[in-house]
């Protein structure tokens, strides 16, 4: 139903309950034609003719035109500003609840953008909790409904659910909604928001393993980020383009780019996404330098801490323990790698499948060189049930590729070439 006939339908409701016939509303000013016309949905009636209906039928215009009371109004935004608040401050679970409860009020059913607004903070609230499958579903609602969302709007709902189809390992959507938005016709001028949209897109291109593809649009976008000359952009950009550096052998000048994004972050950035990003650095200097390991562990927990004084989910402080774990074997302390390992795998379950896949793999490591074969092989089982179910990409290549390596080392030889065989196929060989 249109917002026209929900306005009839509101005016002809509060006549009826007024006592009052279409003759005697619409008497003097208009006329009774009319009146049942804009009843009917078959008019819309203009700003003057509402105040005067809302005047004379003695409720609020708030009413006439949304459904609510002017009173309830001022409730809803402020139910979402304390949604969106327990949401900055990492109050995921609560904020999802509050958000839900929102949704479930029929008070917003005529409220467009307070619903919309309501729906993707459920979504990010869904996706910090670790409940990809929901977030997509609602965010794919959201993106269907296009021009109604507003630019801006729109763009943050196509990263996101770009993001979120990403983490859950649908590749070819997260490609196919940033590309639509980026590489289609009538494609729209460079802004921060669609940087962070190509930032997005390109990490789909690197995780699929597209790297010939994501260096090109790297460079698109470092481009992008230097004509606009805003940290935002500087930052998704520089960022994107070292993690396709580092994947394509060109370490040193993959740290040079991210300690650029990382010193800008650190002057403009919010806390809980300059945090992401020096745990994000920290292993990628682990990756390039393992010597200085030492520096990147205590990086790591420097990030810790920063991820759990901000508004942080249960995903991205999973992720830390994992990293941490990996920093851990590097030192060669297994024990603390196990304990952080066990504690990044408890905190998820199969809503995030590649990063609890990684957990087991990381724990399965850590137990191998802690000695522990019997729980290693056990963590390494679930790896492999988990990544036959995973689509071909990069991420699954390399996890086969350890798995395997690990899978040898136990002695189970069988089932490490079956590993080595499928980290083939993933990567296309």
């Amino acid at each position: 139903m249109s917002g026209q006939d929900l306005i009839g339908q509101r005016i002809k409701t509060i006549r009826r309950q007024r006592g009052l016939s279409q003759a005697q509303l619409a008497h003097p000013e208009l006329s009774d034609s009319y009146v049942s016309l804009i009843e009917s949905g078959k008019r819309t009636p203009t700003a003057a003719v509402l105040e005067l209906l809302a005047a004379k039928l003695e409720c609020s215009l708030t009413y006439l035109i949304n459904g609510v009371t002017a009173e309830q109004m001022h409730d809803l935004e402020l139910g979402l500003n304390y949604a969106g608040m327990a949401l900055e401050n990492g109050e995921v679970t609560e904020a999802r609840r509050r958000y839900a409860e929102l949704l479930e009020d029929g008070s917003l059913a005529g409220l467009a953008p307070l619903r919309q607004r309501a729906e993707y903070g459920y979504a990010l609230a869904s996706e910090a909790c670790g409940d990809l499958d929901e977030a997509i579903t609602v965010l794919s609602r959201l993106h269907g409904a296009g021009d109604t969302l507003g630019g801006e709007r729109a763009v943050a709902v196509a990263v996101a659910l770009s993001r979120c189809f990403r983490e859950r390992g649908d590749l070819a959507a997260a490609v196919r909604v940033g590309e639509d938005a980026l590489l289609g016709a009538g494609r729209p001028a460079w802004n921060d928001d669609l940087v962070e949209l190509g930032a997005t897109l390109l990490g789909a291109y690197i995780v699929r393993g597209d790297l010939l593809r994501a260096r090109q649009f790297s460079g698109e976008l470092l481009s992008a980020a230097e004509m606009l000359n805003t940290p935002r952009a500087t930052v998704a950009a520089c960022w994107n383009a070292a993690v396709v550096a580092d994947l394509t052998g060109r370490g040193e000048e993959a740290l040079s780019m991210a300690e650029r994004a990382l010193a800008v972050q650190s002057e403009t950035g919010e806390p809980r996404n300059l945090a992401r990003l020096r745990m994000a650095y920290a292993l990628l200097l682990l990756r390039v330098r393992p010597a200085e390991a030492l520096t990147c562990r205590d990086l790591m927990l420097r990030a810790e801490r920063e991820l759990r004084e901000s508004s942080a989910g249960t995903v991205d402080l999973a992720r830390c323990a994992v990293d941490l774990a990996k920093a851990e074997i590097a030192l060669g302390d297994p024990g603390k790698a196990v304990e952080y390992a066990r504690r990044g795998r408890d905190m998820l379950d199969d809503r995030t499948p590649a990063l609890l896949a990684e957990a087991h793999l990381v724990l399965g490591n850590a137990l191998l060189l802690f000695q522990q074969s019997e729980e290693a092989s056990a963590e390494l089982a679930a790896v492999e049930h988990m990544l036959v179910n995973a689509p071909p990409s990069r991420k699954a290549a390399e996890g086969w590729l350890t798995a395997a390596t690990a899978l040898e080392r136990l002695g189970e030889e069988e089932a490490s070439e079956v590993a080595y065989r499928r980290a083939l196929a993933c990567a296309g060989l």
